[in-house]
């Protein structure tokens, strides 16, 4: 499997998985934490494109804010997503192996492979949706099934 292939399939299940996780948050009486870090994940994909593009602004974007409005969630998520699909789609493989430069927090120069932030990304999803799914717990709620093998395995008997 190609590296652009396993990233855009990657990119799927985490969709499909944080959409379910969406859904569920609507349903809780206290959604302002599963929001806030829901609105982080939107915030990382948004900087690291903007870094990977060398936006000027991308220094000054912020990993938690703004927090967005649960009803902003899915379309700001879609919105996210589709910046990554896209480059995805028209970078090549030599290229998501290539560094590009970009600005740190630190206000210095650094270098990373387009290949190792998307899988930043998509790491660092399953790590929230995690999180989510505590609270989920905490607020008695039973948090669905969204493991990746959920999506593979099959029962043959």
């Amino acid at each position: 499997m190609e590296y652009r292939e396993y990233l855009l399939e990657t990119f799927a299940f985490n969709d499909a998985a944080n959409r379910q996780m969406l859904k569920k948050i609507g349903q809780l009486n206290d959604q302002s934490e599963a929001i806030r870090y829901f609105s982080h994940l939107i915030n990382s994909q948004l900087k690291w494109m903007a870094r990977i593009k060398a936006d000027p602004r991308s220094p000054e974007m912020d990993w938690w804010k703004p927090v967005y409005e649960y009803g902003q969630l899915e379309d700001k998520w879609a919105e996210s997503l589709k910046l990554w699909i896209d480059y995805i789609k028209a970078t090549s493989e030599a290229e998501l192996l290539q560094e590009v430069d970009f600005i740190g927090f630190d206000g210095g120069l650094w270098a990373a492979r387009p290949l190792d932030i998307a899988l930043q990304l998509n790491y660092h999803s399953i790590h929230h949706r995690a999180q989510i799914q505590t609270l989920i717990r905490a607020q008695g709620e039973t948090p669905d099934f969204i493991d990746y093998i959920g999506t593979k395995y099959r029962k043959i008997n």
